[in-house]
């Protein structure tokens, strides 16, 4: 399982400021459910421009609530020029790192965080414009040209952690491989060949996974009154919580494993083992 740190895992299981400001004067919405991952982020001003409140409602894994729930506690305290210089690789480090493959969740973060401001401020902001190179998750070159430049990233594999660009269906590889040389200052990067079939990347097996999750499993469940939520995904190891019925069932294992587990196997990728998150 990925290898989170002591704060990730007490602000994912206690996340702190969840919630949205009622009449907030920053209010910042990234991210959609579509591509697996969304943010609402509020803040609330003091007659200085200080940030005296700031509330959050996230979508996503474990990684996404943390790092939604640092950045509400770095945030407050501060004015917005402060604020306004918080990166992503902050709030990674203020959680003690995060695993490489999760660092487009505090790049959601930020981006939050800047729209809240842009929001507030009456602007929009450049991220906006741009092309879009993934067409999976909607990254544009502006997006990427940026985390190249932020980050010092020097992969496709790279830029896939960091925005989520070329992790769905990898036709967009061969342009992240041409913005990675645009940056590189005359160092011609190559592309490294994998090795037999191209694997699935962990942001297109989540993708997969939800999109079976609500089209077929959860239908099934409520009609039992039951639920499920997806909370994460390592490798083959499906993190999920069941909710309703099926949380106090007595054949709730024999749910995971027997319907669950196997529907995904079917039509996402056979080696898939579900687990039951328990707080």
């Amino acid at each position: 399982m990925w290898d989170y740190t002591d704060k990730v895992k007490e602000h994912f299981l206690n996340p702190r400021n969840v919630g949205e400001i009622e009449k907030p004067d920053g209010l910042g919405d990234v991210g959609s459910l579509a591509c697996g991952d969304a943010l609402k982020l509020t803040f609330k001003l003091d007659d200085n421009e200080r940030i005296v409140d700031a509330r959050f409602k996230t979508f996503g894994c474990a990684s996404a609530i943390a790092s939604s729930s640092a950045l509400t506690e770095m945030i407050k305290g501060l004015t917005l020029e402060e604020a306004s210089e918080i990166s992503n690789e902050d709030i990674a480090d203020y959680l003690g790192g995060l695993p490489k493959e999760k660092m487009h969740c505090s790049v959601l973060g930020r981006e939050a965080l800047e729209a809240a401001i842009a929001n507030y401020r009456g602007v929009e902001l450049p991220q906006a414009e741009g092309e879009i190179v993934c067409e999976c998750f909607g990254v544009t070159d502006v997006e990427i040209r940026r985390a190249i430049s932020e980050s010092n990233l020097r992969t496709v594999e790279d830029v896939t952690n960091f925005t989520k660009a070329g992790g769905g269906c990898g036709k967009c590889e061969e342009k992240i491989l041409e913005l990675l040389n645009e940056s590189s200052r005359g160092e011609k990067l190559q592309a490294i060949p994998m090795s037999g079939p191209r694997r699935m990347t962990n942001i297109e097996k989540i993708k997969k996974i939800e999109k079976v999750l609500e089209r077929e499993i959860k239908p099934t469940l409520k009609k039992d009154g039951g639920n499920i939520e997806l909370i994460d995904v390592d490798g083959d190891y499906v993190l999920v919580s069941l909710r309703g019925t099926c949380a106090s069932c007595a054949k709730s294992q024999t749910t995971l494993k027997e319907y669950v587990e196997k529907k995904l196997r079917e039509q996402v990728l056979d080696t898939l083992i579900v687990e039951e998150y328990r707080q």
